[in-house]
């Protein structure tokens, strides 16, 4: 099982925009997939991750995208 963060690369100009960034959990075809879904909760419960996407390969492969809103915090002073 692996885990991988990808951050927007480019800030836009319009901060009305919502920006996301995503977890990609990728899943082997031996490994236990109770393992991946508790791995998914776990994420989606305490770091507020909401699955966006599934998919399964040839062979048995599965891969989920993750996202979360990112919070840009204006100074206020």
């Amino acid at each position: 099982m692996r885990e991988q963060i990808l951050r927007p690369s480019v800030r836009r100009p319009n901060e009305n925009i919502r920006d996301y960034e995503y977890l990609v959990v990728s899943v082997n075809p031996g490994d236990s997939l109770s393992e991946a879904r508790r791995i998914i909760t776990e994420h989606a419960e305490y770091g507020k991750w909401e699955l966006q996407r599934s998919c399964i390969y040839r062979g048995g492969a599965r891969r989920f995208w993750l996202r979360r809103r990112i919070m840009r915090v204006r100074r206020t002073a």
